[in-house]
């Protein structure tokens, strides 16, 4: 089983640099395929439970404080598998283990529904199979970056991983339908089979994914990615070609600066994007004094501009070879402008608009975050290092928005004191975003400088060893 999940690197076969460059759409997107449909089917047993909430409190399952609680082990396990879970993924084949990691999801899935059909479903339970479903899925994105980035050249890397990040707004969209569909028509309107017939769809995903693809370009026998498109192989992954799977750790990600700002930036990226995100349905209801209508459309049209700014984003980073943090910095330097147009806005069309734009940016700096930081480790520590980025994200971004944003703006509470200042109300949240914003624009300028040497260096490469 162990070698299974290994990385085999078969001898090099005797095939050309520009035959593998010919050979290489239909190899990479068999792969590609495999890594979105997982994603995809992670949120189909992740966002199902969301659909359920409903029919599980009015059916007295659960109370909305245990649903509360339930959510909450998810993130938990979530957030810390993101780095512990992604560092035992990195060294084996990617692809395979959130293959495998999928099927599990899917089986806990299924115990959850199997708990309620039997009527054995306790807090207990549900909580300890929630719990375990966020620490399964959570290598799930990190391995996928892995996956498409040890395949792609910096030339398409952000494209391909832009395409990719649609995959769980599609799957996070079809979800609820889903499963309520299963449910309907499988289960005689059961909500055990919201969580059962999502389960064999996402388990059937997870076997063809351990079969179909390879996690990279050696596994056929072939070259690198770079080599096959003609780019200078990176300094790390030359050092780390020697170095055993904890030394690349300690040397490549505990120790540098840059996954570390890029951690730390994406907290307060996520703070905006959580703070939109999370709470635009009821600041349209209690702010605003919409109806319940609107408030389910932002939900919508926040989505509509994230799947947009998922395809756009990365693909924008190509054309300007690379400079993803570069790209990122203009996102939030909009987003200043957009953040005030959200806050002025007093009819439907004008907020619905503004949260279109304002998921579009969004996505911008939480997409090249993650493709940045891919750029300075090496291949064996893909994994890890995005995970590390998505655990604070979780951990500390997520949870500062849902928690922290939710007393300020909360009229019931007394707000929250920072510096002598009292922050409360919805405008108050707003400065937060506004804060956020900046301090993930004067860490990521470091970050930029730092990119940028990377490229020159790169071209300066490229060109010497054109001139020999």
């Amino acid at each position: 089983m162990k070698n299974f999940f290994a990385l085999h690197h078969p001898n090099r076969i005797n095939i050309s640099v520009t035959d593998e460059r010919k050979a290489w759409f239909g190899q990479f997107i068999k792969t590609f395929g495999v890594v979105f449909f997982i994603y995809l089917g992670m949120y189909l047993v992740r966002n199902n439970i969301k659909a359920a909430t409903p029919l599980l409190v009015e059916n007295g399952v659960i109370t909305t404080t245990q649903m509360g609680v339930i959510g909450l082990a998810f993130s938990i396990t979530y957030g810390i598998g993101k780095t512990l879970m992604s560092a035992f993924v990195d060294g084996q084949n990617a692809k395979r283990m959130i293959s495998a990691f999928l099927m599990v999801s899917a089986f806990l899935s299924l115990l959850f529904g199997i708990a309620l059909l039997t009527n054995n479903a306790t807090t207990g339970i549900l909580l300890a199979l929630w719990g375990l479903n966020g620490l399964f899925q959570s290598p799930g994105g990190p391995a996928s970056y892995s996956t498409i980035s040890r395949w792609t050249p910096q030339t398409k890397r952000g494209r391909w991983l832009g395409f990719w990040n649609t995959s769980h707004n599609i799957g996070g969209g079809i979800a609820g339908i889903l499963a309520l569909w299963g449910a309907n028509h499988l289960f005689g309107g059961n909500v055990a089979g919201m969580f059962i017939f999502p389960a064999v769809i996402v388990f059937i995903i997870g076997i063809a994914g351990l079969f179909i693809g390879h996690d990279e370009p050696e596994e056929l026998g072939w070259d690198p990615a770079p080599i096959i498109f003609n780019e200078p192989q990176s300094v790390e992954d030359r050092q780390a070609a020697t170095m055993s799977k904890g030394e690349i750790l300690k040397q490549f990600v505990l120790k540098n600066p840059w996954v570390w700002l890029l951690a730390v930036a994406n907290v307060f990226v996520y703070i905006v994007r959580i703070g939109i995100d999370n709470w635009a349905p009821l600041y349209s209801v209690q702010a605003l004094h919409m109806n319940n209508g609107a408030a389910v459309a932002t939900i919508f049209y926040f989505e509509m501009g994230a799947l947009v700014g998922s395809l756009s984003w990365g693909w924008i980073s190509d054309l300007l070879k690379g400079r993803r943090i570069m790209v990122a910095l203009i996102s939030i330097f909009l987003q200043f402008f957009v953040l005030h147009m959200y806050t002025v806005a007093h009819t439907e069309t004008a907020l619905f608009i503004a949260l279109f734009i304002m998921g579009w940016l969004v996505f911008g700096p939480q997409l090249l975050i993650g493709v940045s930081v891919v750029g300075f480790v090496p291949k064996q520590a893909l994994s890890v290092s995005n995970g590390l980025t998505g655990t604070f994200a979780y951990l500390f971004g997520d949870s500062l928005a849902k928690v922290g944003l939710g007393y300020i703006a909360d009229p019931t509470a007394k707000g929250l004191h920072v510096f002598g200042t009292v922050l409360h109300g919805w405008q108050s949240t707003f400065i937060v975003m506004y804060a956020a914003l900046v301090v993930a624009a004067i860490l990521l300028i470091f970050v930029a400088i730092a990119e940028e040497h990377r490229i020159r260096h790169a071209a300066k490469e490229v060109q010497l060893a054109s001139n020999k």
